[in-house]
């Protein structure tokens, strides 16, 4: 039979003044349109219990039925790091020679290629993967709900936890990614869905020109 459900008070609201939630909400606003994709990483370390903090803000996002189908891998050593690095190129360069020419069209204005050095100079690299299943200790089989949409957001809520601390990122997803399962032996169940490249900027570096669309075309009110 399914569990009795269990609620306990909430305490963690707190209620704020109108113009307290604007400012705080313009200010958040403000500091989130400064983040910036960067592809030039210095390897400065990151200080220790950084990357923890940002990721115990991730796993409090929420997912189907509350089953969390997520796995951080954490890849600090520059060995891994360098075998990340070749894998990814080889399968970059498939693609940079193979993809449409409308797909290639749209990445032009970013200068990106298959030449991928910021996974040997950025001092962490954090792959995410779905789970598509669970495992109880039994072994039998526990399905997971809404994996993409949770993993999704889980991944939203890490961009923006690492830009709130002081790094920047880059969100790197060769295709196929399954050599990250291989490399970090993680079991076939969970798929690879995103490399997060993350450090801080290198002095020179530069970022495309680019625009953000104006709220009045990506937001209607009813």
């Amino acid at each position: 039979m399914p569990a009795e459900p269990r609620f306990v008070p909430l305490t963690t609201w707190e209620p704020r003044a109108d113009d307290e939630m604007q400012s705080r909400g313009r200010a958040f606003a403000d500091e989130l349109a400064r983040r910036r994709t960067v592809r030039q990483f210095s390897d400065r370390p990151i200080p220790d219990g950084v990357l923890e903090a940002c990721l115990q803000a991730a796993v409090t996002a929420p997912s189907g039925a509350n089953l969390q189908p997520w796995h951080f891998v954490v890849v600090r050593d520059p060995g891994l790091k360098h075998r990340i690095r070749e894998a990814a190129e080889r399968e970059e360069r498939e693609f940079y020679a193979s993809a449409p020419a409308e797909w290639l069209e749209a990445l032009a204005p970013l200068g990106t290629d298959e030449v991928k050095p910021y996974l040997d100079v950025a001092p962490a690299l954090i792959a995410v993967f779905a789970e598509r299943h669970g495992v109880r200790p039994d072994g039998s089989r526990v399905t997971h709900y809404y994996v993409q949409e949770s993993v999704g957001i889980a991944m939203g809520m890490l961009i923006t936890a690492l830009h709130h601390v002081g790094l920047a990122e880059l969100t790197h997803t060769p295709s196929p990614m399954g050599f990250l399962n291989e490399i970090l032996g993680r079991p076939s169940r969970e798929k690879a869905t995103l490399l997060l490249v993350v450090g801080f900027p290198a002095p020179d570096a530069r970022v495309p020109d680019i625009v953000r669309k104006p709220l009045d075309q990506v937001i209607s009110w009813r």
